[in-house]
């Protein structure tokens, strides 16, 4: 069952979130925080396919600081339109309204975990080492092909975390990878020979890799029951 709610973050803002319910008791939750194209077809169906799963799913729509109901397909416009977005984006503050899906979680009355892609997938390594500031404390956290990653590298996370990257990723270096690396050898990494960036992204047949999304969703399923369940 899936639905949208409105939510409240820390400063007042008002956001729209998705919420996909397991069929029956959930074994825990997640905050699934988007890519730069706003909670999309795609995002709802990755969070359909967690509830599946078991788990409480809540994706907060960041993108409602700027306009409400964004939502942004894998084409020439909407990656312009994307691209045109991402400067306003500010983790701090994109982290408010994950605090606010994190809180809506809580209905699960189980462990929550925070799963992101892109730059939902950099807001997720920061739940991570900066969520208590936050009010959040999530059991784990995972993030795919996270952006920008590498100047934040040294922040200690203060769950586990696992990271999946493509080899072929032309928008992040293999400096970042190592960088988290070096800084924590206990943070699972995951990097993907043949797979670029949004290599998860099923939806964008220019982007996707098939063998290299099951693999890393096996081991996130695995991961999250792990630490949650």
């Amino acid at each position: 069952m899936s639905e949208w709610i409105k939510l409240k973050a820390e400063d007042g803002h008002e956001l729209s979130a998705y919420v996909a319910r397991p069929a029956s008791k959930p074994i825990g939750a997640l905050v699934l925080v988007q890519e730069i194209f706003g909670v999309n077809a795609h995002i709802r169906g990755v969070a359909d396919g967690y509830a599946k799963d078991g788990f409480l799913v809540v994706a907060p729509a960041i993108f409602d600081r700027f306009e409400r109901g964004l939502e942004l397909d894998y084409g020439p416009e909407g990656m312009k339109r994307a691209f045109a977005l991402y400067p306003s984006l500010k983790p701090d503050v994109t982290l408010l309204d994950v605090a606010a899906a994190y809180e809506a979680a809580k209905e699960a009355g189980k462990g929550i975990g925070v799963v992101g892609y892109c730059y939902g997938g950099l807001v997720t390594w920061l739940a991570a080492t900066r969520g208590e500031k936050y009010k959040m404390r999530p059991s784990c956290c995972v993030a795919y092909y996270p952006g920008g990653i590498g100047s934040v590298a040294k922040e200690e996370p203060s769950c586990p975390v696992m990271i999946h990257f493509g080899a072929e990723d032309s928008h992040i270096g293999k400096d970042q990878v190592e960088a988290v690396r070096a800084a924590h050898p206990n943070v699972e990494i995951f990097v993907y020979g043949g797979a670029g960036h949004a290599f998860n992204r099923d939806a964008d047949p220019n982007s996707f890799h098939g063998a290299s999304a099951k693999l890393a969703r096996e081991r996130t399923l695995e991961f999250l029951k792990r630490n949650i369940a």
